[in-house]
């Protein structure tokens, strides 16, 4: 994948006080976005319901963090973990994700996901850990390119 944007390297900061909330259905398909994620992914909230909550993935986000993530899911527990997402205008923003299952009469209805921001430092060092487990999978590396 190959981004040629000047935006893609552009970061949006999530304020301290905000709180993204959306919700999917069994296929991950968004049912639920708050405004603060509609505001901080660029997107229009009829732009985001009915589409794979993966509209917004980074494509520094390694594969192996998604597999823990529905591994844990499957496992009726709550996963937390720290995110790089991808803008409409392919910026990006950072957050610490907490993402569990919708439960009614024992049978899981639905997943929901609260994100908050984070620091500098979180952000520098998942973006080195993130890095190097692309590159360990043989996934996709970042290149940027300055013409």
């Amino acid at each position: 994948m190959e981004y040629n944007e000047s935006e893609f390297l552009i970061e949006t900061e999530v304020p301290a006080e905000e709180l993204i909330i959306s919700r999917t259905d069994l296929q991950g398909n968004i049912t639920y976005a708050n405004e603060t994620f509609c505001e901080i992914s660029g997107y229009e909230q009829d732009e985001l319901l009915g589409k794979p909550h993966n509209i917004v993935r980074h494509p520094d986000m390694p594969r192996e963090a998604f597999r823990d993530l529905w591994q844990t899911l499957q496992e009726k527990k709550q996963w937390i973990g720290i995110v790089k997402n991808m803008r409409k205008d392919k910026g990006f923003y950072w957050v610490k994700a907490i993402v569990s299952g919708v439960y009614k009469k024992g049978e899981l209805v639905e997943y929901k996901s609260l994100r908050t921001p984070i620091d500098y430092e979180t952000k520098l060092h998942y973006q080195k850990l993130y890095d190097t487990m692309r590159k360990e999978n043989n996934e996709l590396q970042r290149t940027v390119v300055y013409k």
